[in-house]
Formats: structure tokens, C-alpha cells, sequence
């Protein structure tokens, strides 16, 4: 069967995993328990919340992950690297890596957004209510007719002062490697004029870094969070770096990020400053005046490989 290239691969799979000791089987029951207890509770109280104000719904939002990630045996641990007015700032695009399901708790419980996720997720049995409760935009990945009114749309949601969260490598990597950031969805802070909030999330059992949270290769739902409950001592880190102001080539704004959360350096440094007013949109129109596909157009250099989407 042929693969489509703009659908972005992970090489890592079971052998990334390590064989580690693991808790006994009351203590993975009784997390399964606490667990289970716990979203019962939150998604029978879900809608509810939808009349809070919009503040006092994200407290609850940041502690309900927090205690989700507690209910599983997880440990949070948060260094924020942002100046005390960067963090009450609202509107911001988030940008993470990408190891495991356990990222979009992991980022909940430090800023609460609207998340994108591929749309076979948003399919699988009892997401989709999930989904519709928790505002995320389903992405089907691949399919480049679709990218552009779905980057439009989160322009929109950055645009009225609400924050959206996005993994840029497009598929989840075990940790140990990464993959590179595809800048597509940086257009939106771009074309909104948002700041961007790069968040490094890693982890570690026992103190050691570890890959087996990570949700890859033929991994269910079932099989990482197996792994993650039967672990002794996990430990999600999310390091938050200072605000990304918004320039208008997106790449470059995507190199920047990449560097910070995953080490990988970017092509060219420059100091970044605001965006000018005026949206890139013009330099997208005329590349499709062109007939160049705006996908692919980088505002300063060319690069059509399908990584770049």
C-alpha cells in the first residue's frame, strides 16, 4: 500500500520500550480504580462547567488534569521559564513534543487550550464525546485542502484571546528521538499576531529517563496506559520557555521552537520581533496566483519537501 508522504512517520516502536520492574498488581488496581472514579466524575460534570466563568473553568480544568495524572501514579513537575506577566497572557499558540497521550494532560495542567488531534483518535469508541466536551479540533492529517481552513480557524480562536496547543512533529516519537516541527499551524500565530509558548515535555522513572509512556508503533490506548499505571515512580516534566513573538516566515518560527524544546539547532538565528500588522495572507494569495502550492512556500527560502507541512 502506498504511503502518503505529507503524513508525517516514526521510526520508534516496541524496541524503544524498556523492560523495568513494575508495581505490584494492587497498586496498578488501585490506581485503575482511582483513575476511573475520577472520570467519571469529571466527564458527568463536564457539562456543567461550560457555564463557569471562563477563569474559574480553567482552574478547574489545570487541577482536574493534574489530579488525572496523580489518579495514574504521575508525577508533575512544572519549571516555568516565563516572566510572571508572560503567564497570566491569554491568546497564545502552544507548541510541544509529542511522546504520549499523556502530553495533552501534561499541557492541560499548565495552561489550559483547545487541542488539535487527527481524526482516527476522535474516532475511537468514547472520544468523541471527550472531544466535543473539551473543544478539540479534529485534523486529518495528510490531507493539505483541509490544512488551510483548519490553520484559518485557530487564527480565529487565537485572534478572540484563546489559547491553542499543537504537536508540530504531527506523530508521537518514544522521547529518546524526535522528530522534526512542521511549521503549518505557526502561520496561524502568525496571521492572528499571537505569541507563541514552546513547552518541553519529558519523562523519567525513578529518577532516569524513560521512553515507556510513550503512545508508538503498534501501541493501543490499552498498552501505554498499561505501561504508564504499572510504572514504580513516573515523572512527566513540562519545562515552559519565554514567549515566541510571531515573525512572518513561519519556518523560521518553527526552527526556533524545535530548538528550544528538543535541542535540534535552527538554520538562522535572528532576534525576533513582532510581526508587522499586515497578515502574511497576501504572500500565501499570490503564491496560489502563481499556481505554487502555499504549503510549501517558505516567505524567505524554498522548501517543498513534504516535512515542511
Amino acid at each position: 500500500m502506498a504511503t502518503n508522504p505529507w503524513v508525517p512517520v516514526s521510526p520508534c516502536g516496541a524496541h524503544c520500550v524498556p523492560d523495568t520492574p513494575r508495581v505490584s498488581r494492587l497498586r496498578v488496581w488501585t490506581r485503575l480504580a482511582a483513575f476511573g472514579t475520577f472520570a467519571v466524575l469529571v466527564l458527568a460534570l463536564g457539562v456543567a462547567t461550560m457555564a463557569m466563568p471562563r477563569r474559574a473553568r480553567h482552574r478547574y480544568w489545570r487541577r482536574s488534569a493534574r489530579i488525572a495524572l496523580a489518579s495514574m501514579g504521575v508525577r508533575l513537575t512544572i519549571e516555568d521559564r516565563r516572566p510572571e506577566t508572560a503567564r497570566r497572557l491569554r491568546g497564545a499558540l502552544i507548541v510541544a513534543n509529542h511522546i504520549s497521550f499523556l502530553d495533552i494532560v501534561a499541557v492541560a495542567s499548565v495552561a489550559p487550550a483547545r487541542f488539535i488531534a487527527k481524526r482516527e483518535v476522535l474516532q475511537m469508541a468514547g472520544f468523541g464525546y471527550v472531544a466535543k466536551l473539551f473543544g478539540v479540533l479534529s485534523h486529518v492529517r495528510g490531507d493539505l485542502g483541509r490544512l488551510r481552513p483548519l490553520v484559518d480557524r485557530v487564527a480565529g480562536i487565537l485572534d478572540r484571546g484563546r489559547s491553542v496547543a499543537v504537536f508540530p512533529e504531527g506523530t508521537t516519537w518514544c522521547g529518546g528521538a524526535a522528530g522534526r516541527f512542521r511549521p503549518a499551524f505557526f502561520q496561524a500565530a502568525v496571521d492572528a499576531g499571537a505569541p507563541i509558548v514552546p513547552m518541553r515535555l519529558s519523562y523519567s522513572e525513578s529518577g532516569r529517563p524513560t521512553t515507556l509512556a510513550g503512545f508508538i508503533g503498534d501501541d493501543t490506548i490499552g498498552t501505554t496506559f498499561s505501561r504508564i499505571v504499572s510504572a514504580r515512580e513516573l515523572t512527566v516534566e513540562v519545562t515552559v520557555f519565554d514567549l515566541v513573538l510571531p515573525v512572518p516566515d513561519r519556518r523560521h518560527l518553527a526552527d526556533v521552537c524545535e530548538e528550544q524544546i528538543v535541542g535540534v539547532p535552527a538554520p538562522h538565528q535572528v532576534a525576533l520581533k513582532p510581526a508587522p500588522s499586515a497578515s502574511a495572507e497576501p504572500v500565501l494569495d499570490n503564491a496560489v496566483d502563481r499556481g505554487q502550492d502555499p504549503w510549501t512556500l517558505q516567505n524567505d527560502r524554498a522548501d517543498s519537501t513534504p516535512s515542511n507541512v
